[in-house]
């Protein structure tokens, strides 16, 4: 017998008019989904359809495995951990707990880790500290669950068919409601240990509907894609939540293949008719990094109906964007595509997002008045006395934002500050943590901890707080010299981390940690001594070089560099400095 063909799920589905996200709790949303033929689709590295999911069958798997946590003895506020796999047993978990009123609490694969040590350091942190009664993932990753969580009091460690192997007993549902906790999302975190914001179901519903109607203008013809991980709030609310709120079939690849093959991302938009799929920064600079190596229009490739290229997660990098641009403008790309947000975990997913269909908004402004907290205009003349930064957009309705100065005080257009932000996607705190509630949270506003200012009724982000340098004096901002860096020949995104150190005499001297390829002494005294160089022209300061083994600089679970880890890990002495010196004739 022959095998029927695979076929993801339909873009446009008889059933029920589409709704966006205005249900009281998710399980209510996939209640409504469910009558639809939209769903999820698993792609391979190479962009073969492998496993769909439809709403029905999510819905269908989640109630039965919900009644068997039940009656496993898992009571409704309890917390499960699960690693965030991109497959469909991860959904099914998820969606359980919404079913039972358990509280999942998504964790990282280790893949998002350089080091096994720090991988299960992490999860033991979030294990521990969530006081979870499960740690459910795929069969590969449990021996370093099971390390992770020694221990910790756990009824189960295990996978999916480990559960579907428990009875349903006399179990009932025991869905939460709208002000219940939906999951607890854990803060990638750069600089601190990560903290486990708890998001309830009518914060969720906000953000998701101001997303889907104000963001991205979700609507008939609509199709999603998407690469980043479920363990992050892009792509665990964004593209995941957020596409089954508003009834949209999406399409996965796991970010493991598209570290690999990034050009798939673009195959599969193309293949299914995408229109709104987002990434950092350096997701669009692999794929432009790629096909420049290619033969022009070597591609089969058709990108026209790609309306909403959506960019967050990390600072947006304006010449990365033109790039892609460029390079993808003769498969029908447009750079009107370009979709600039901003958002954090804290307030499940987004605070501001551009208007779309307009291209990104790019602003120009003065290196030496920014480190004065003035955004003043300067002239595009390609000199190095300016930065471009591009606009986040419009603040989401019902949502406000303010920009304060070191007093408190809200500062007006142009002037940099902190970003507070308040609305009915605020979370309600930290779990099990109220001294970092009280701090982050003050009379219903959120201190994001992020610089920025607006660009008349846009929200502008410069920068982390913690991030800034003090240098003689100067505010100077890790971000320019770590740009600065990666447009050097052989060094790219993410290659260095501008930090501070302390020297014998106790006086803090910038330095920038750069990964390093060549095994030659001669090429790395050459670096050093161009690194060195381009730092004093473009910011202005005598900045120390430290080569590091490539791939050494640690990086958050979203992918950003983790500055702060960086620095502890070099003076812990767990990144080593390369030998530079150039041996004597």
């Amino acid at each position: 017998m022959v095998a029927p063909v695979l076929r993801p799920t339909p873009t446009d589905s008889p059933g029920p008019p589409k709704r966006l996200a205005d249900f009281a709790s998710l399980s209510e949303a996939l209640d409504y989904a469910a009558k639809s033929l939209a769903g999820f689709n698993f792609y391979s590295a190479r962009g073969g359809l492998e496993t769909v999911l439809t709403f029905r069958e999510l819905r269908e798997q989640a109630v039965s495995t919900a009644l068997r946590l039940s009656a496993a003895g898992i009571k409704p506020g309890e917390r499960l951990t699960l690693l965030a796999a991109t497959a469909p047993e991860f959904l099914v978990l998820f969606f359980a707990c919404q079913y039972a009123g358990h509280i999942p609490v998504p964790m990282p694969l280790p893949t998002a880790f350089g080091r096994r040590e720090a991988y299960i350091d992490q999860i033991k942190g979030q294990i521990v500290s969530s006081g979870a009664r499960m740690a459910l993932g795929p069969q590969e990753f449990l021996p370093l669950v099971r390390e992770a969580a020694e221990g910790a009091s756990l009824a189960l460690i295990g996978t999916l068919a480990d559960v579907g192997a428990l009875p349903e007993g006399k179990a009932t549902l025991n869905p939460g409601g709208s002000q219940d906790l939906s999951y607890i999302q854990y803060s990638s975190g750069s600089t601190r240990f990560p903290m486990g914001v708890m998001v309830t179901h009518a914060s969720l519903m906000a953000n998701c509907h101001a997303m889907n109607k104000h963001g991205v203008g979700n609507g008939p013809g609509d199709r999603g894609m998407s690469w980043l991980p479920f363990f992050h709030d892009m792509g665990l609310v964004g593209f995941m939540i957020g596409a089954l709120t508003s009834q949209t079939s999406m399409d996965y690849l796991s970010t493991e293949d598209f570290a690999r093959r990034p050009l798939t991302w673009l195959k599969i938009i193309s293949d299914n008719g995408g229109t709104v799929s987002y990434a950092p920064s350096f997701g669009y600079e692999l794929c432009a990094r790629r096909v420049a190596t290619m033969t022009e229009n070597s591609l089969s490739l058709d990108l026209s109906k790609w309306r909403v290229a959506g960019i967050g997660g990390e600072m947006i990098k304006p010449h990365v964007m033109q790039a892609f641009a460029e390079a993808f403008k003769p498969y029908g790309f447009s750079e009107k595509a370009f979709c600039a947000s901003y958002g954090l975990a804290e307030c499940v997913l987004g605070v501001s997002v551009a208007r779309f269909s307009t291209g990104m908004t790019v602003d120009y402004v003065d290196k030496a008045a920014l480190e004065d907290h003035r955004a003043e205009p300067i002239a595009d003349t390609g000199t190095k006395a300016g930065r471009a930064v591009v606009s986040c957009g419009r603040v989401l309705p019902e949502h406000r934002v303010e920009i304060r100065g070191d007093a408190g005080l809200v500062l007006g257009p142009r002037r940099v500050g902190r970003v507070y932000v308040a609305g009915p996607s605020v979370m309600r705190g930290y779990f099990n943590n109220p001294e970092a509630t009280a701090e982050a949270l003050q009379d219903g506003w959120l201190d994001t901890g992020d610089l920025g200012y607006w660009l008349n009724d846009e929200l502008v982000i410069v920068g982390r707080a913690k991030d800034m340098m003090i240098v003689n004096g100067r505010n100077v901002w890790p971000q320019d010299i770590e740009w600065t860096v990666e447009h050097i020949a052989g060094l790219k995104s993410g290659d260095g981390a501008a930090i501070l150190l302390t020297d014998a005499d106790g006086v803090e001297r910038p330095t920038i940690l750069v990964q390093c390829r060549p095994a030659d002494p001669a090429e790395r005294a050459k670096l050093v001594a161009e690194v060195s160089a381009r730092v004093q022209e473009a910011v202005g300061i005598a900045c120390a070089v430290i080569l590091v083994p490539a791939r050494s600089l640690p990086k958050t679970t979203s992918g950003k560099l983790a500055r702060g880890r960086a620095k502890a890990m070099f003076m812990a002495g767990e990144i080593a400095a390369l030998a530079t010196a150039v041996p004597a004739a």
